[in-house]
């Protein structure tokens, strides 16, 4: 634990202004970035980490783990770290090689060795592709342009849909249906990787589709269910409350950590658009806020995983994703319309990542803890993603409130 160097003492007013914090940011993402780079190996794909920095034996690799590590490497050569190039490169070799299906079009789920392991076409998946490609061409990639251009088309041809404005979620190899599902989650991250190919691109598409996805859950959903956001629909895009999925990947309910993702993308969205005086400030603050006094443990600190849709909590256990969305939403607010309530809530949430994620003894962040508060294996195993991490350690320091790649320029160069 290393608190002290969290930020100065007390008495100043936002931590995100204050050269020691910005040290202590900018010395955790480079300490990530160094934690993961073993993760290279000679063969394609990637090595999952082990919490001592070891590899596991698992060789499954998912599209959203190849496309995340992609991202957070370009976003690390943004900033102005060296070395970044050989993990990038590895990425988007292995997604064309490997996860990209010559046979039916678009990106498989996952990978073992060098087998399909799971073959389903999610849209989950092909939005972070998306993201990886505009980081990519963001970071000088020659394939940046390309990947966008395939993830482009399959998104238009099998997942959007013009008449709800959204994206549907999952087909077959053969994209044959596969069920009827819709979902949350995957808009949300088509609207993270659409904002950003807007940022990398310029291509007005991109920034309306992102609109269109927030004035469904953001301008419709929300305000209707007291400012929380259910996360599973039917067929047509009515809330189905009585869903129950994977509890950790779809569980019912609502997720509070998504409300923090949502709320900093409407921001992001904002920002770009000139910040115009459509409430769009307020009704971040009120999404924020809500999932913040609904999830945060006033015994033991942390955020809660799910809700019930009254508010009450329901998943109990703690993760390290959540408070990283947090955040970022209240470093956006920070930079915005700053409010002491913001402040506190930014100090609260970074003293408890100091305390209970951040390895310090071997580096990177722990997934998950217990009911102790100490790191735990539940429902990971080692350290299996940089994304959520080094994010919250960047985007309080760019200079915008949004992903805002030109805003990360040289941030962390010596």
């Amino acid at each position: 634990m290393s608190t002290p160097s969290l930020g100065p003492d007390a008495a100043t007013a936002c931590w995100i202004r204050s050269p020691l914090h910005q040290d202590y940011l900018a010395n955790n993402a480079l300490k990530q970035l160094d934690f993961f780079r073993p993760s290279l190996q000679q063969k394609p794909g990637f090595h999952v980490l082990a919490q001592d920095g070891g590899t596991l034996d698992s060789t499954v690799q998912e599209l959203h783990t190849t496309t995340r590590m992609i991202h957070s490497f370009a976003l690390g050569k943004i900033a102005g770290v060296e070395n970044c190039d050989a993990m990038i490169d590895q990425g988007m070799r292995y997604l064309f090689s490997h996860h990209r299906d010559r046979e039916h079009g678009g990106f498989v789920w996952a990978l073992d060795d060098d087998g399909i392991h799971d073959d389903r076409k999610l849209a989950y998946g092909h939005v972070f592709a998306l993201l990886a490609g505009s980081s990519a061409l963001a970071a000088g990639h020659p394939d940046g342009a390309k990947l966008i251009t395939q993830v482009d088309a399959v998104l238009d041809r099998h997942f959007w849909q013009d008449e709800p404005m959204l994206f549907c979620d999952e087909w077959n190899r053969d994209w044959t249906p596969f069920s009827k599902y819709r979902g949350m989650n995957a808009n949300m991250h088509g609207t993270e990787a659409l904002l950003a190919t807007y940022e990398a691109t310029g291509r007005e598409k991109y920034l309306d589709r992102a609109g269109r996805i927030l004035d469904f859950f953001l301008g419709k959903i929300a305000p209707s269910e007291n400012w929380r956001l259910p996360e599973h629909y039917t067929e047509n895009w009515a809330i189905d409350r009585s869903y129950s999925g994977n509890p950790m990947f779809r569980p019912a309910g609502t997720t509070p950590g998504h409300s923090f993702e949502l709320a900093r993308l409407l921001l992001q969205y904002w920002d770009l658009r000139g910040r115009p005086d459509d409430g769009a400030l307020q009704t971040a603050r009120k999404l924020t806020y809500r999932a913040l006094g609904d999830a945060w443990d006033g015994q033991s600190g942390g955020l809660v995983y799910t809700l019930n849709f009254d508010g009450s909590q329901a998943i109990t256990d703690r993760y390290w994703w959540p408070v990283t969305e947090a955040i970022g939403v209240l470093a956006a607010l920070l930079k915005c319309d700053p409010q002491p309530s913001d402040e506190d809530w930014y100090r609260k949430l970074w003293l408890f990542a100091d305390q209970h994620f951040i390895d310090y003894a071997i580096g990177g962040w722990f997934p998950e803890i217990d009911a102790q508060g100490r790191p735990t294996e539940v429902q990971f195993l080692g350290k299996p993603d940089i994304y959520h991490s080094l994010q919250a350690t960047l985007f309080p320091l760019t200079n915008g409130i949004s992903n805002a790649y030109k805003g990360l320029e040289a941030r962390l160069r010596p």
